[in-house]
């Protein structure tokens, strides 16, 4: 017979995890199906926490902020070294922490690939190839995504990686090309230049990032061109070929790159082969992902996704908080029905990106009547103490009641600053609150007053006089 659960989860990453210790804190039976022999997903095996310690390891070991004073930098090949000693130890811990979790709750764990069978059945064939049939009330689908290989791009080179297994080079090259001006673009193509590589980012986009606001792309790519970062927009290549024992990419306009290793972050695509999703009723949409409906519901009933399986942004955070609704909805708990309107996204680039909320192309857009605040980071006490003063803060608020509408930062601490512009905004606050509050001094998150006090003159200036608070 087969074996029974409340929840069936496929995925051992942040969306399953967090899927699963929902249900099982309300009591409920719990197994949780991979192929892979630890648990974490992506998240801390090759792109969240990995990257985000190569990220902090750059920064200190090549000495971009002044703490690093008096301490000349080591080599490339030396940091490289060191960063990767030091991403295996917090990937060791950040697993464990995921292996600690399952046990608390009592979920079991199976390794293996599962493939649906009708009846909310899942087949599983275990490592050795045992096959076994589990039955579920509630299968919840985050089984993830992988890096997304263009055309005319030879993956088989040993020098054209993605962002997976650019993780898994033994040095530092001399030059890097990153083909694509999204967030794990941004993220390698500035970790590596911190560590003195020339790095070229192409992107066939009008700007870095596309969902960022596009004035602070101009900053973000202000900063990357004073590390030394090449950036080439609005252009694809169309192709990657071996001259002369190095690489060699066609842009589509004509011109030609050289480079020691070629980084394609081209995004992203479900990992749902194999999976059997047809068969059990699962409709994937026109651009390949996995269609749920409000509560996270797939079309086949009491199968739900969460996670880079439905679409971008791809982020841990917002996977998490799409389980525990998805398994909130499936079992009724009167605990957690929404996905939060105000969640924040952000870049682990150097510096930092993160936003929430409205762009002002989107306000625009709206016919949304609207005004700007904005505050440098290169005029913050905090942020020219640290050495590393690049970026800028902005405040998009609606005219006339100054209703905050969206936060903008680029700069050192970005991911953790954007949370308090995001707490205005599920207040339904005005930029006033920043002008009220006190904020400690030195710190970045002072710039939210000054950025508040730039709205209120350009404010001034539209509607007349007004003595600022």
């Amino acid at each position: 017979m087969a074996a029974k659960y409340d929840l069936v989860v496929l995925g051992a990453g942040p969306a399953g995890e967090k899927g699963a210790a929902q249900a099982a804190y309300f009591g409920k039976r719990v197994a949780v199906l991979d192929p892979n022999p630890r648990p974490g997903g992506i998240a801390v095996s090759t792109a969240g926490i990995p990257t985000k310690t190569l990220r902090e390891g750059a920064i200190y070991l090549w000495g971009l902020g002044q703490s690093a004073i008096g301490v000349p930098p080591a080599s490339a090949q030396d940091s490289w070294r060191r960063l990767m000693a030091r991403k295996l130890e917090v990937s060791e811990f950040m697993t464990k922490a995921v292996e600690r979790n399952l046990v608390r709750h009592g979920i079991e764990r199976i390794r293996g690939r599962a493939r649906f069978l009708p009846g909310r059945r899942v087949e599983v064939e275990k490592v050795g190839g045992e096959r076994i049939v589990i039955e579920a009330d509630v299968v919840l689908l985050a089984s993830g995504s992988r890096p997304r290989h263009p055309p005319g791009i030879p993956m088989d080179d040993p020098d054209v990686h993605d962002s997976e297994s650019i993780l898994e080079i033994g040095r530092a090259p001399e030059s890097m090309l990153v083909i694509g001006g999204g967030s794990l673009g941004c993220e390698y193509a500035s970790i590596f230049a911190g560590l003195g590589v020339q790095v070229t980012v192409v992107d066939a986009g009008n700007h870095l990032l596309p969902a960022l606001d596009v004035e602070m792309a101009r900053v973000l790519a202000e900063s990357f061109n004073s590390m030394g970062i090449r950036v080439i927009p609005m252009v694809s290549v169309c192709g990657v070929a071996r001259e002369g024992g190095a690489l060699e990419a066609r842009l589509a306009d004509g011109r030609t790159l050289r480079a020691q290793k070629i980084l394609v972050a081209a995004g992203r695509r479900p990992q749902i082969e194999g999976l059997g999703l047809a068969e059990a009723g699962v409709e994937i949409d026109s651009a390949g992902w996995v269609r749920v409906d409000d509560r996270y519901a797939t079309t086949a009933p009491g199968v739900f996704a969460a996670g880079d399986v439905i679409g971008p942004l791809g982020l841990a955070s917002m996977a998490m908080e799409q389980a525990r609704v998805a398994v909130c909805h499936a079992f009724g708990f009167e605990y957690k029905k929404e996905t939060d309107r105000f969640r924040p996204s952000y870049v682990f680039s150097i510096p930092e990106a993160a936003w929430v909320g409205l762009t002002e192309e989107q306000a625009r857009a709206s016919g949304i009547a609207h005004e700007v605040g904005r505050s440098s980071f290169g005029t913050n006490a905090k942020a020219r103490i640290s050495g590393l003063p690049d970026g800028l803060l902005k405040l998009l608020f609606q005219v006339p009641d100054k209703t905050l509408l969206g936060v903008h930062i680029v700069g050192e601490l970005a991911s953790e600053l954007v949370h308090i512009g995001q707490f205005v905004m599920h207040e339904g606050g005005t930029i006033d609150r920043f002008i009220d509050a006190t904020f400690a001094v030195p710190t970045r998150s002072e710039a939210y007053k000054y950025a508040a006090y730039d709205g209120l003159m350009r404010l001034a200036r539209r509607t007349g006089p007004r003595t600022a608070g």
